[in-house]
């Protein structure tokens, strides 16, 4: 898939100004890879929300304004990567773009950002969750995590699984429309994988990993950057995968001493982990 031209990508995600998290971590990852980057924002949020105080801009109207320029001037995409959606309305202008470009060979990323820890984030609601399973049913690959995947598959949020409840769970997001599955931070049996299920006919590919006892706002836009890069590349998802898990987990050990983790990662200073290696 790679060629003299550069693949052009586009994200539709969340801006912090301060805060290195969705927009502001996938667009030096996908350009440091050599992707032709560009950018939707769908908020503009004054800083992360792990500080408890933060404030948000719907960008609603601009997006619409914003696609129809675009449409004028043919603006296409060879990727289009989708991640944190403020509205039913939002998500309904998302999946008519990505619909539309799905027809010239675009292929559709979707991280349908609602919860994490078992429980929703603020403003999630039940409606929200409708509105990503239509926009998971168009998606070449989906990116959850354990508890998103619950929330799109109406499966029990648990703390820990069996390998059997993941295959239905797997199974059950394939039954949306998505092609390709990964689950991230799934507990199984007391330890923690990620999950690859390349298309329905396939069995889930479980990669085990050992949890740092840290968190950083904005290590799964990380993660959804590294193998979005490199399964453009290489059209390899398990392969993606398993090397977005050591590239991370590299960056998180770099950075598990800082002192204010809310910031997230100054990914800028850690480019050069980001790399082509091989599996």
């Amino acid at each position: 898939m790679e060629d003299k031209k550069q693949t052009r990508t586009l994200l539709v995600n969340d801006m912090a100004g301060y805060g290195k998290v969705a927009l502001s971590v996938m667009i030096p990852v996908l350009s440091h890879l050599k992707f032709e980057t560009f950018n939707l924002p769908t908020a503009l949020v004054s800083n992360t929300l792990d500080y408890g105080q933060f404030d948000i801009l719907d960008t609603t109207e601009y997006m619409e304004n914003t696609l129809l320029v675009w449409k004028k001037l043919m603006f296409s995409f060879d990727a289009i990567c989708t991640g944190f959606i403020v509205s039913e309305k939002q998500s309904c202008l998302i999946y008519e773009y990505c619909k539309e470009q799905q027809k010239s060979g675009t292929s559709i990323f979707v991280d349908p950002i609602m919860g994490d820890d078992g429980k929703r984030y603020n403003g999630v609601t039940d409606q929200a969750v409708t509105y990503m399973k239509r926009l998971c049913s168009i998606a070449d690959v989906i990116v959850p995590n354990i508890t998103e995947a619950c929330f799109l598959s109406g499966y029990t949020v648990k703390h820990t699984y069996s390998e059997a409840e993941i295959e239905v769970i797997a199974n059950r997001l394939h039954m949306l429309g998505a092609k390709s599955v990964v689950i991230t931070s799934a507990n199984i049996n007391g330890r923690m994988f990620t999950v690859v299920k390349n298309s329905p006919k396939n069995s889930c590919v479980l990669l085990p990993y050992d949890e740092i006892p840290v968190r950083f706002p904005g290590t799964g836009d990380i993660f959804m950057a590294i193998v979005v890069g490199h399964y453009l590349k290489s059209g390899l998802l398990l392969e993606s995968v398993e090397i977005a898990m050591r590239q991370l987990e590299k960056i998180i050990y770099a950075n598990v001493h800082d002192t204010d983790k809310y910031k997230g990662i100054p990914i800028e200073q850690f480019l050069e982990e980001i790399n082509d290696e091989k599996a």
